[in-house]
């Protein structure tokens, strides 16, 4: 919980901005720092000796830099939380690399319900994204916030169906870099009753390694993380191995050994992952933990303006040298689902078989998850079908062949 009563003044969330912005200084670099020194504004102080030693020579960032960011975040109505103060999430909080501060557009009010996060394939099957919309909707009418990264996909899907509950969108660059690009109306429509969450300042434009750094954020907002589809080798995975690192729950929605997409929640349910196949399998566990109270075990303060340092590594950061400071390792993130371009080079039938997976699906699921007209969704599958590629069951469902 909270530390009661801490707040930063305006002159203590500057020097925090300064040094969280400045170079090779990660969370973690940040919280040896502050302990150390008594505080970012003797952190400051001590890092252009410290770089130095290490035989660097360190940039900082400036106070007219760090008051520039102020003053953009204002202009568009979002506010900078520090890590301890009552507003910042009290899961995310508790996580080893927890942001020193994070930037808030939305309602703020939507940080302190409980959360559950929806992650999976950018490139999902029709199947997919129907299951995730109904998850979705269903925790949000049970009283969970349903958090995700916003990418396509899964994260879509589960984002537009939790608009109405509160839905809680992490973004990988600043509030002002949304990616994917045709997701910013979404986003805008999120707003009103959820939240966007970056720990990135403006104007930043996020690159490969944000994006592993956006899911421990993800993960650490919630009670436990649902993997809907990934690959054996994908983001979602990444999401789920930080929840499981994080101490809190990991489901995975099981599929067919046939899919591609079903390869990475199958292993995790093997690996010991909760199977999820319905909204009360996630339910039945998380109601539990809120009736009990103790969800997260010891929060990781700041010592002086916070608490001691966590002993945990999640190094994601090329930081600082200090002897409390690890490398960063590289993370592989996820990758498309493979098209079937040697079989289908049209892309309205690429966009529909990539819809569809080794699970029938109902041709009007797949009209809504496509956005095409029916009538061309079944000229389409019916081409399809003739080569081969598709078939149809009884009832009129379709699913991949072979």
């Amino acid at each position: 919980m909270a530390m009661a009563g801490f707040a930063l003044d305006d002159r203590q969330r500057l020097d925090w901005l300064r040094l969280i912005r400045s170079e090779s200084i990660g969370p973690r670099t940040f919280r040896t720092l502050v302990n150390r020194f008594g505080g970012a504004a003797g952190a400051l102080d001590a890092l252009p000796e410290l770089g130095r030693q290490a035989g660097r020579t360190l940039r900082l960032c400036t106070i007219a830099e760090a008051e520039r960011e102020f003053e953009a975040l204002r202009r568009r109505g979002a506010h900078l939380i520090a890590l301890g103060e009552a507003a910042y999430p009290v899961p995310l909080q508790a996580i080893d690399s927890a942001p020193p501060l994070i930037a808030i557009e939305g309602e703020p009010a939507v940080l302190s319900r409980p959360c559950v996060a929806l992650v999976g394939s950018r490139n999902a099957s029709a199947a997919g994204l129907k299951f995730t919309a109904t998850l979705a909707r269903e925790l949000g009418e049970a009283g969970f916030v349903v958090v995700s990264g916003l990418a396509r996909g899964i994260d879509t899907s589960a984002h537009q169906a939790s608009l109405e509950s509160g839905t809680i969108a992490v973004l990988a660059g600043g509030l002002d870099q949304v990616y994917p690009p045709q997701n910013i109306s979404l986003l805008d429509r999120i707003r009103p009753r959820g939240a966007a969450l970056s720990e990135m300042p403006l104007g930043w434009v996020p690159r490969g390694r944000d994006f592993p750094r956006r899911n421990r954020l993800v993960s650490g907002l919630a009670l436990g993380t649902v993997v809907v589809e990934a690959a054996r080798k994908s983001g979602s995975l990444i999401t789920a191995r930080f929840a499981n690192e994080q101490g809190r729950q990991v489901f995975a929605v099981p599929g067919s050994p046939l899919d591609p997409r079903a390869e990475g929640g199958n292993h995790l349910i093997r690996e010991g992952a909760i199977l999820c196949a319905e909204t009360a399998h996630v339910v039945d566990v998380l109601a539990p933990m809120l009736r009990q109270g103790d969800l997260f075990g010891p929060v990781p303060f700041l010592a002086r303006e916070g608490g001691e340092p966590p002993a945990r590594q999640e190094a994601l950061w090329d930081e600082l040298d200090l002897p409390e400071v690890l490398p960063a390792p590289k993370l592989e993130l996820e990758s498309e689902f493979p098209r079937r371009q040697d079989v289908v080079a049209d892309v309205p039938h690429r966009l529909l078989l990539d819809l569809i997976g080794s699970a029938p699906i109902a041709m009007d699921d797949l009209v809504r998850a496509s956005g095409r007209p029916a009538r061309e969704v079944s000229r389409i599958l019916l081409e399809l079908e003739l080569e081969g590629v598709v078939q149809r069951h009884a009832g009129g469902a379709l699913s991949r062949s072979g």
